[in-house]
């Protein structure tokens, strides 16, 4: 699960100085998946899977309506679907790891040609697989209803009734076969040409030369010519590749259209709607809601920081800048392990027992390296495995939310990991829940030992500052794709237009009190998230807003709260989030629920206003 790439931190320039200042920053081991690239485990598994694959294709092609005829039809189907959850399982594996070792360094020509080789196999061996969701989908439903009667095929009916959500949008067969096969030299090899484009950027910041996640990290420098220098040096190497970005961009978004046609989507985030199973009305009442709350949140907070900093406006590169008068001190690793532990104990033991295993099992990947993929996810793998964690960890602050943030995730999976590999995974608008969530349990703990006013003011300010970058933000970023997508059915959009359209939506979001200087039209160019999942962002305001909702729920009666928390993110993907949301009594269509967790940062704010004098 991809992290937000909107929050910086300062990192010390050599590894040596790293060390010196964090601690030991471990590096994950990935031989709970197999022992190398090169091992004869993963040689058999890739030969197993396409055996098993082409098998499964020749025993039930054309077979399943037959199979729904016949007497025990609900045990017969449950023990194909357990077959192919048993393939897909492996598949993940393969893909897992594969996918992981890219990640930690994407600049070598070994591992790219591994990831890509891995690719293909697997693309080859699922092809295979095709047939079975969409021969499920041309099933009759009274059949099928009966069938699901059957306790052991009832236990897939969460996995079903996704499933034959996508009816409506399904091609035939040979078509859906030439989608998945083209996938990876279309879509696929237009987001690894992303990493790897992305992963090789150098920019020179005085004199060093670094690479962007090294680079981003001086917008939270103390020195306004430091902040001022890397983001100097980030809009120069931005400008001097916009011809590459704007190609990819305009190709990917050409390549979502020519699919959504195809499959009749009506708008151009319904197809991520339904793959996160909440309405579009859903969606758009958190989009109104956020825009609406701009001048409340972002504005207000900017002219407030601005005012702290001695200033009529921010220059683009102040606007994550630690503030005035306060010290910062690097946040070793064991802090910072201590830390989040620490407060996920208080919340429930057993959540931090999970989160320990990440750290003594050597699951987590923290240091920084040329070439490592930029920002940090929490990798769910399979459900036979185990989550992996990667971070560029850097000892301030921001760092620790992220340790957070992550860890979250990595619980979650464990937790829902019992449901199998067809339904343990979640929809990004409820895998957001348990990040955020326990970023906030490590917040109110920090805040709790906040040693005096300034202290707690600043912790407040970083505080209010993520969750502008994860609400107000990532709606401005849904807002962008929403306008690149719309437009791009026109015809091409030049580097200009693109530039202008982010400088639109983010001079609209931010406010007044920003300056948006000259090089800034160039920073849409590195955010992930528009190659790799169109429209993925507005899950980030989903889950924020839907925990500081939760959290509200917690400090007002916590009583049992914990084994709730614990028992909704065990059911994975088998529930919509209007039932998850229900034990909770919160319905996320109700326009006041977006208020809730929009007013918590408001009144973050107002306190911050009434401790202006403490700046």
């Amino acid at each position: 699960m991809q992290r937000r790439l909107d929050s910086f931190a300062f990192v010390p320039r050599s590894p040596e100085a790293a060390a010196a200042s964090f601690g030991h920053l471990p590096q994950w081991d990935l031989s709970d998946l197999y022992p190398a690239m090169d091992s004869p485990e993963l040689r058999a598994d890739l030969e197993a899977v396409a055996a098993r694959s082409a098998q499964f294709e020749e025993d039930y092609k054309g077979k399943l309506a037959a199979l729904l005829d016949g007497e025990d039809a609900g045990g017969q189907m449950a023990e194909v679907v357990a077959r192919y959850e048993s393939i897909e399982d492996l598949l993940g594996r393969l893909y897992s790891f594969a996918g992981l070792i890219y990640s930690g360094d994407t600049t070598d020509p070994v591992r790219a040609k591994f990831y890509g080789d891995v690719q293909e196999k697997l693309t080859d061996a699922s092809t295979h697989l095709l047939f079975f969701t969409l021969e499920l989908n041309r099933l009759d439903d009274a059949k099928m209803e009966a069938a699901l009667t059957v306790p052991a095929f009832a236990h897939y009916r969460p996995w079903i009734e996704d499933v034959r959500a996508e009816k409506p949008y399904q091609l035939d067969d040979r078509v859906e076969q030439l989608f998945h096969e083209k996938g990876v030299t279309g879509r696929g090899a237009w987001n690894r040409l992303f990493d790897e484009t992305i992963a090789g950027l150098r920019f020179d910041v005085g004199g060093e030369i670094l690479p962007l996640e090294q680079t981003l990290n001086f917008f939270a420098e103390p020195e306004e010519e430091k902040r001022k220098q890397g983001a100097e040096a980030l809009a120069k190497v931005f400008g001097e590749n916009l011809r590459l970005f704007t190609l990819v961009t305009n190709t990917l978004a050409k390549d979502k259209e020519i699919s959504d046609r195809w499959r009749g989507f009506e708008d151009i985030a319904d197809s991520r709607h339904l793959a996160n199973r909440v309405e579009r009305e859903v969606v758009d009442a958190l989009v109104s809601s956020v825009h609406a709350a701009y001048p409340r949140l972002a504005h207000r907070y900017y002219k407030l920081k601005a005012k702290w900093f001695g200033k009529d406006k921010l220059e683009y590169w102040d606007r994550n800048a630690p503030l005035p008068k306060v010290e910062t001190r690097p946040i070793g690793w064991e802090e910072a392990r201590d830390t989040v532990l620490g407060a996920y104990s208080t919340f429930s033991p057993r959540m931090a027992d999970i989160a320990r295993d990440f750290f003594d099992k050597s699951w987590i990947d923290a240091g920084v390296r040329p070439g490592k993929a930029t920002g940090a996810f929490a990798h769910p793998t399979v459900p036979s495995a185990h989550p992996y964690v990667l971070l560029n960890y850097m000892g301030k602050p921001r760092d620790v939310m992220t340790l957070a943030h992550e860890l979250g995730h990595g619980v979650h999976q464990v937790l829902a990991a019992p449901n199998g590999a067809l339904m343990a995974p979640t929809p990004l608008t409820l895998a957001e829940t348990a990040s955020v969530f326990g970023e906030m349990l490590t917040f109110q703990r920090l805040l709790a030992a906040a040693p005096d006013a300034r202290a707690r003011k600043a912790m407040l300010a970083s505080k209010v500052e993520d969750m502008i970058n994860t609400v107000v933000r990532q709606i401005a970023f849904y807002t962008f794709e929403r306008r690149i997508h719309t437009e791009r059915k026109n015809g091409e959009l030049t580097a200009e237009k693109i530039c202008a359209i982010w400088m639109e939506v983010q001079s609209e979001s931010l406010g007044e009190a920003i300056h948006l200087g000259p090089g800034y039209e160039n920073y849409w160019v590195y955010i992930g998230h528009f190659i790799h999942s169109p429209f993925y962002v507005y899950a980030y305001a989903f889950g924020d807003c839907l925990v500081n909702s939760l959290y509200a729920v917690y400090e007002n009666a916590n009583e049992g709260f914990a084994e709730r928390y614990l028992a909704m993110l065990a059911a994975g993907g088998t529930k919509h989030h209007s039932e998850l949301l229900k034990p909770f009594g919160l319905d996320a269509r109700d326009p006041a629920f977006w208020q809730t967790g929009l007013g918590l940062i408001e009144r973050m704010i107002a306190e911050l206003e009434a401790m202006e004098d403490e700046a």
